[in-house]
């Protein structure tokens, strides 16, 4: 039973928008994910999914998406990003999900999942380049909410760790998301994973520890769409 982690899939089975056109560690991304995956995960293992899953516009638009998903092994956490524009209210989205069958998936959302002794937590997070004191001041006070459910009822469950998965980074070259990083200490959490930075971007992020913290990047181009073992 162990777990897996990636993020920043950019699926495109029902949409003609693949991510093939940059080239590069993009070509050919969807085969490297379906090959990389069955080469590691197993239909018990869990593999949680760091936002911008899809680029339908959406759940119509994503159902190919996904299928694509639900026949690769293992349970699949979903956590939002900032493309994920097919995403509904969970309600919505659970239905979609029964609807079509789709019994491997689930949502990471104002909520926790167990994976052994880890509890994982998330939410989408705060871009680096937005002033959270802006205009978009609601949306940030609602992520902080979102994550410090999450984060309670993951130490809820008493495990051995409480482990965060964000889509934004919270740390990235000189940007500090004081709030977001407060409540990761104040509940204990010792590895953060996050996805959205590509190509350039990449050389900025932050990986290795920071202010007692574990940060890791697991977007598809930089882990070349090969699912990240974070626990056996």
């Amino acid at each position: 039973m162990a777990l897996y982690t990636i993020a920043d899939l950019h699926l495109a089975c029902g949409v003609a928008k693949p991510m093939d056109v940059f080239g590069g560690r993009w070509e050919g991304y969807m085969d490297k994910i379906a090959q990389h995956w069955r080469e590691c995960v197993g239909e018990d293992d869990t593999v949680v999914i760091g936002g911008d899953f899809s680029w339908g516009l959406n759940l119509a638009q994503a159902k190919a998406d996904f299928a694509f998903l639900e026949r690769l092994p293992g349970r699949k956490l979903l956590l939002k990003g900032n493309h994920d524009l097919w995403w509904e209210t969970v309600t919505k989205m659970n239905r979609f999900l029964e609807e079509n069958g789709f019994t491997r998936v689930a949502f990471l959302h104002n909520n926790a999942h167990a994976c052994g002794d880890i509890a994982l937590c998330g939410t989408r997070g705060w871009p680096y380049d937005e002033d959270p004191a802006g205009h978009d001041a609601k949306i940030f006070r609602r992520e902080l909410l979102r994550l410090e459910a999450s984060l309670k009822l993951g130490q809820a469950m008493g495990l051995r760790e409480t482990a965060c998965f964000l889509h934004y980074p919270p740390l990235y070259m000189n940007f500090r998301c004081g709030e977001i990083l407060e409540l990761l200490h104040r509940y204990g959490v010792r590895r953060c994973i996050y996805g959205h930075l590509h190509s350039e971007s990449r050389r900025w992020a932050v990986e290795g520890e920071r202010e007692g913290i574990e940060f890791r990047l697991v977007s598809g181009d930089h882990v070349d769409f090969r699912p990240v073992l974070l626990a056996p």
